[in-house]
Parts: structure tokens; C-alpha cells; sequence
């Protein structure tokens, strides 16, 4: 298969080296908004430098994945639909919820594919824990507690256009509950502080963040994320349940040290950031996308799926900064 790829930053230099190694990409064409930075990344992997996105969509590729700076994914997934071209885009597919409730519309009267990335849909750990959870293996499932520790926090520069911790790290963790759960959120508490670098606050973003969301099955979920983890990238999972209880990310990798004494795991090493937690679920992941362009099968995670995630993390913020409970019906959606 011949895929096109725009941008080539951290994640879109690391898409582009999982991309040439999988065994379905004959060619890998790149282009991005900075020139200098696309071409010595093409000319770096061995692929083809395009000088725009038009031009990369007109060049007959089979697949097209959007891994540019967030402001820009609205417009690429736009441009990709409109050429025809099977799409994946990294989330969000936008900055606003406005914009993406108006572009679930268009993926919903397209016949384009439109495949959106979550990549925690493709761990092995969180399918086995869907299954026990869906399947009954652990009973009625009563609590969930999920977290997105980063160990260090990103450029100061990142931060305004993050759209904050609840929809750029969070929201990962918003999709895996309703993927794990099949369930939907109905209503969060959610609150944040800051103890790092000021130029969070200056954002009006906080470095670290706590929610108590309540499903539709009265499921209660705990999650929580910080951009200052120091014993390492830290992504977990546990679901507790009347028959048992089950934990995705409880491994030798676990960013936390025993108080107990002559406890010894783990023994690490830990994960230092998201790319190597889950360099095996982006391989599926993008795998699955092929499968998508070939017609083979469906979306595994729709525009309308992000739109999901997006208003839980929407939700949060409001109740973060208004300082009360938020049922997910104050939420517009399609």
C-alpha cells in the first residue's frame, strides 16, 4: 500500500517509522508545514517528500494519516474525506466540540473511512479487561480507577493549544472506559490543581487533575492524570467487581516502588514515555487502519467515538472550573 502521512513531529516521525515497518506499506509519502522538517524526515526513513497535503492526496495513495499539530486536524480530516482517501487521523479531530460534532456529521454521510486514534483500543491488556468486564468474569462491576501519569510535563509552548489535561490526557482514558465497559458517562465532579511550572496555570490548564464519573449502569470511575510522575510513565487500569477484580498496566513496568518490606516488584524497567508504553498497540493500530483502507473492515473507532470522549473531557472542565457536578446532558451532541 502506498499511505500519505501529514506531519512529521514527535508522533508523526514515530508513525512514520512504525509505518515503514510493517509489511503492508510498499510506500510512505510525508509532507508537513515546515519543509525543512518534513523533508529531513523523509530523506532520514528512506520515504517521498510531498510538498503539500493536496499534492500528497492527488499522488494515489491507498491510505492518509493526520499526526500534525491538533490546530491543523480538522481541516486534513476535511481535506482527506473530500479527496476520497480512506482516513486516520490522531486525536482530537479537533479543538472545539462545536467542530467536532460537526465533523462526526460529515463522516457519518460519507461512505469514506474515517479511523480515529485511540491506540489504547489495540493493548492487549485493556481488550482482555473489556472482555472480563462485558463477558461477567468479574461479577457486577461497582468501581473503576483509571490514570494517565506523565512523567515529565510537555514544552511550555504545547500547553495553550493542548485544550487542557482533561481533553489532551484524559480523554484517552474517557474512550477506554466506554470501550472497556461498553457503558456511557452520564454525569462527572472533576477538579485539578497546580504545584509545577507556572506556565500551566498561565494557560489556565492545571498539571494535575482528578474526576468521579458516573455510568449509565451506576458504575462509579476514578480517574486521574499529572504531567509530573517522576518514577515514570505511568497508564493503568483496574476494575473491581463482586466476583473479582482485574488491572491492565500491573507488570514489572509499574512506575511505584513498596513500603512493604522484602517486597520486590517491580523490578522494572519503567516506561519513560507513551510511545514506548504502547509502541505494540500503535503497530495494531495502524494494521487495523490498512484493514480499514482495504475495505476489510469496519471503523474500530469512529469520529462519533471521539466526539464521546471529547464531551466527558468537556464536562470535566466545566466542573473543574465551575466547581460542581456536570451531567453529561448539559453536553451538546449530534
Amino acid at each position: 500500500m502506498r499511505i500519505g502521512l501529514a506531519g512529521v513531529g514527535r508522533i508523526g516521525a514515530f508513525h512514520a517509522e512504525t509505518l515503514l515497518g510493517l509489511d503492508f506499506v510498499d510506500e510512505l509519502v510525508v509532507t508537513d508545514a515546515d519543509p525543512g522538517a518534513g523533508r529531513e524526515v523523509a530523506n532520514r526513513l528512506g520515504a517521498e517528500w510531498s510538498p503539500d497535503v493536496d499534492a500528497l492526496l492527488a499522488s494515489g495513495v491507498d491510505g492518509f494519516v493526520i499526526a500534525a499539530a491538533t490546530p491543523a486536524h480538522a481541516t486534513l480530516l476535511r481535506q482527506g474525506i473530500a479527496a476520497g482517501v480512506p482516513t486516520f487521523c490522531e486525536k482530537p479531530v479537533a479543538a472545539t466540540l462545536a467542530e467536532t460534532i460537526d465533523l462526526a456529521k460529515l463522516a457519518a454521510s460519507t461512505d469514506v473511512p474515517v479511523h480515529v486514534g485511540f491506540q489504547r483500543r489495540f493493548d492487549r491488556g485493556y481488550q482482555r479487561l473489556a472482555q472480563a468486564v462485558q463477558g461477567g468474569e468479574l461479577g457486577f462491576v461497582h468501581s473503576i480507577r483509571a490514570a494517565t501519569h506523565d512523567q515529565s510535563p510537555p514544552p511550555a509552548a504545547y500547553v495553550p493549544t493542548s485544550g487542557g489535561i482533561f481533553r489532551d490526557c484524559n480523554v484517552h482514558d474517557f474512550d477506554i472506559l466506554r470501550f472497556v465497559t461498553g457503558r456511557e458517562v452520564v454525569s462527572v465532579q472533576a477538579t485539578g490543581a497546580n504545584k509545577g511550572e507556572p506556565f500551566f496555570g498561565e494557560a489556565g490548564d492545571v498539571d494535575t487533575a482528578a474526576a468521579v464519573l458516573t455510568l449509565d449502569d451506576d458504575t462509579l470511575a476514578l480517574v486521574s492524570a499529572t504531567r509530573y510522575n517522576g518514577a515514570g510513565h505511568d497508564v493503568r487500569m483496574e476494575a473491581h467487581g463482586s466476583e473479582g477484580a482485574m488491572a491492565v498496566g500491573l507488570d514489572d513496568s509499574l512506575a511505584f516502588r513498596s513500603a512493604e518490606e522484602g517486597v520486590a516488584f517491580p523490578h522494572g524497567p519503567q516506561h519513560r514515555s507513551f510511545m514506548e508504553r504502547f509502541l505494540p498497540a500503535y503497530r495494531a493500530e495502524l494494521t487495523a487502519f490498512a484493514e480499514v483502507a482495504r475495505g476489510d473492515r469496519a471503523t474500530p473507532c469512529s469520529v462519533e467515538d471521539a466526539l464521546q470522549a471529547f464531551r466527558v473531557a468537556e464536562a470535566c472542565e466545566l466542573s473543574r472550573h465551575e466547581g460542581r457536578p456536570v451531567r453529561l446532558e448539559e453536553i451538546e451532541t449530534l
